[in-house]
């Protein structure tokens, strides 16, 4: 498979069986070629690099970076990227970022699920920020947009420089092209995209929603474990990588760039998607988060939400994280004479809690798309006729819960976007739940 005619044939090879393949293991060093005999042997820049491809060094770390974070491949392409038009400015809509329109507010914002109503729009045409913190000048803070999509990118590319994206599909099932290869996503799994990367998002069917979290700070690695011991939470060997697979096809595509909070459009003469070979340690994954081995109480009292961490953008110790991903999974509540909801709480960091799937309707909060942000310190906690029912219940024999739900935290206040404000999905009177709370000290 030496010839040109022959590599064109492999891009598909990958899914030719309907199931794709994947490498597995998060942070791991990954070696792949679609086509046999494209990885140089030895060396990564060899004086002519096997079967006429260019080798390009992708990093996502400083080059002095600690060996266990290192993050940096080399891939191994068709053209190199340096080929391409000028760039020329490119109006990113309601994709926004830090400084926003409206400062953080002390009061809880909430948003139930969007439909697809009136959209017409691909993944990136269909992005809207909701809150942001932080500079991406500063590799400080995060963002949470909602994405709504009717139609795939067509000859047309995206790649951040801003931050990692985590894409969490609520509806929809997500065909995602990348320089790395290809990633399939359903909703319960999420896509992490490095700071950098190219990729393409493709639909498989009419329409797809659902979230993305955008990461300016330190890269997302797995949380140390601690006491817990070595296994739990997110087990590394559920991240699957994707395999080389690659396009050969002489299109004009636009490539998109976000860089420092602005958009800048170029046109290429061909498909940047050329990458034949790839090794390193950079790259994207998809988690599964039904994977998620859940840690629990198993006496009394109600755990701190970090025993759910997943995903980890340190910051400072004390203070709080960047960016923490917690994933709360299908699950046993147990304990004795203990409240199964969540208590009532103040924390050190915003919160911005979403349910994927499953679930009850109840608190404002739908099933499958509702969206919270409660920013530092902001009183949370059981709305009033939830938590009578839960202190009056008479039974307290294990409860099994059958709702996803992620939970982003971040040390730094969020501002939000005018454009989320003035959305008919966002919660007005939010206080409502919050009332009629019974007094009854000191009688108990």
């Amino acid at each position: 498979m030496n010839d040109v005619a022959d590599a064109k044939q492999f891009k598909t090879a990958n899914e030719a069986s309907g199931a794709l393949r994947y490498q597995v293991g998060f942070g791991n060093e990954f070696e792949t070629e679609a086509v046999p005999g494209a990885l140089p042997k030895g060396q990564n820049s060899p004086q002519k690099v096997p079967l006429g491809l260019y080798s390009e060094l992708v990093t996502g770390a400083s080059f002095y970076a600690p060996r266990h974070l290192n993050r940096r491949s080399y891939v191994f392409r068709i053209r190199p990227s340096v080929f391409g038009g000028e760039a020329e400015p490119w109006d990113g809509g309601d994709f926004r970022t830090p400084p926003l329109d409206v400062p953080p507010l002390p009061n809880r914002v909430y948003w139930t699920q969007r439909k697809d109503e009136g959209v017409d729009a691909d993944f990136l045409e269909g992005l809207l920020t909701l809150g942001a913190c932080g500079s991406p000048m500063m590799h400080e803070g995060v963002a949470v947009h909602f994405f709504r999509a009717t139609k795939s990118m067509e000859n047309r590319a995206f790649h951040n420089s801003d931050g990692e994206l985590l894409i969490v599909p609520q509806q929809g099932d997500l065909r995602i092209m990348t320089e790395f290869g290809v990633i399939e996503a359903e909703p319960c799994e999420m896509v992490l995209i490095p700071r950098g990367v190219k990729f393409r998002v493709e639909l498989k069917g009419a329409f797809a929603r659902g979230l993305v979290y955008e990461n300016y700070g330190h890269p997302w690695v797995l949380p140390e474990l601690g006491l817990i011991g070595s296994n739990g939470n997110a087990n590394a060997i559920d991240f699957e990588a994707p395999v080389a697979s690659f396009e050969d096809l002489d299109v004009e595509t636009q490539v998109i760039q976000k860089l420092a909070g602005r958009f800048w459009s170029s046109v290429i003469d061909h498909s940047p998607f050329d990458v034949v070979a790839w090794r390193g340690s950079l790259t994207p994954y998809k988690y599964d988060m039904r994977k998620f081995v859940s840690m629990g109480t198993s006496t009394v009292d109600h755990p701190d939400p970090s025993i759910f961490c997943a995903l980890a953008s340190p910051s400072h110790d004390v203070s709080g994280c960047n960016a923490d991903v917690m994933i709360i999974p299908p699950r046993w509540v147990v304990g004795d004479n203990t409240l199964h909801l969540p208590g009532f709480h103040r924390n050190a960091v915003c919160e911005i809690s979403s349910l994927v799937t499953g679930g009850p309707v109840k608190d404002d909060f739908d099933p499958n798309g509702g969206i919270r942000i409660t920013n530092n310190w902001g009183a949370h906690g059981p709305e009033a006729k939830p938590f009578e029912a839960a202190r009056a219940q008479a039974n307290l024999d294990p409860e099994y819960t059958d709702f996803i739900s992620v939970m982003v935290e971040t040390r730094y206040p969020m501002e939000l976007t005018q454009a989320a404000m003035d959305l008919k999905e966002r919660v007005r009177d939010v206080n409502a739940g919050w009332t009629g709370y019974v007094k009854r000290f000191p009688n108990g």
